[in-house]
């Protein structure tokens, strides 16, 4: 707050407005933002592994030789849960916390295959469609965390360098939020399959459809029956 306030009186980012409208509506678009895309995430990773239990039995696997059964997991652990962040970018390629990203605008007249953009044009980046092109991914509908073991894909990141995969975009517009969602996903996912077994109800497949909105919500409640997978003492 305070570099933006000393930015903000000093230089004035935008003429028309004030300080304190630009500093309010910074922190409005922050909070609005990031309220529910880490939980969104969460319950399409979960969704996916209920779906999945094969995956899930080997992400839990990868959690009991690495740090065992005797502590919880913590963020030093993370490093070494290579399948673990596998998963996680796999459920960042299929279901992004937004489908079409953050809205662009034109700064300038522009020609993008020989079509001319003019100043002010919006623009919506279409990961949905881009995550699952078949030309870059083998059975792009298909939850295959397995692929971002591959040389092929193995050093794939999904902070905005590797334009196959932005989850988060790309550019000075990207999310500024992508390394702690990155640190939630993971130590909360670590977390929940480390000391949870858990099952749908009746052992039914989860309902995978997503919701209309910026945010990519599930359109139905996720249940989720757990159990205790440890007596910690």
């Amino acid at each position: 707050m305070d570099v933006m306030i000393s930015v903000t009186e000093a230089n004035g980012l935008v003429a028309d407005y004030d300080a304190d409208t630009i500093i309010k509506a910074t922190c409005m678009t922050l909070i609005a933002g990031s309220a529910d895309t880490t939980s969104v995430m969460l319950t399409w990773a979960l969704s996916l592994l209920l779906n999945n239990r094969d995956t899930l039995r080997k992400a839990q696997e990868e959690l009991d030789t690495h740090v065992g059964k005797g502590r919880q997991v913590n963020e030093s652990d993370l490093i070494n849960l290579v399948y673990l962040e596998a998963v996680v970018k796999e459920v960042l390629r299929l279901y992004p916390a937004a489908f079409l990203g953050g809205p662009r605008a034109f700064s300038e007249d522009c020609k993008i295959a020989g079509y001319h953009v003019p100043i002010g044009t919006w623009l919506f980046i279409n990961m949905w469609k881009l995550h699952r092109d078949p030309n870059i991914w083998s059975d792009p509908s298909e939850f295959k965390p397995e692929r971002f073991l591959t040389p092929n894909h193995k050093e794939v990141d999904v902070k905005g360098a590797d334009f196959e995969l932005i989850p988060f975009g790309a550019g000075r517009r990207s999310c500024p939020g992508t390394r702690l969602a990155l640190q939630m996903l993971h130590i909360v996912l670590a977390t929940l399959l480390q000391n949870f077994e858990m099952s749908s109800p009746n052992g039914a497949p989860v309902d995978m459809t997503a919701s209309v909105g910026l945010t990519n919500g599930k359109a139905s409640p996720l249940e989720v029956l757990v159990s205790p997978r440890f007596n910690w003492p």
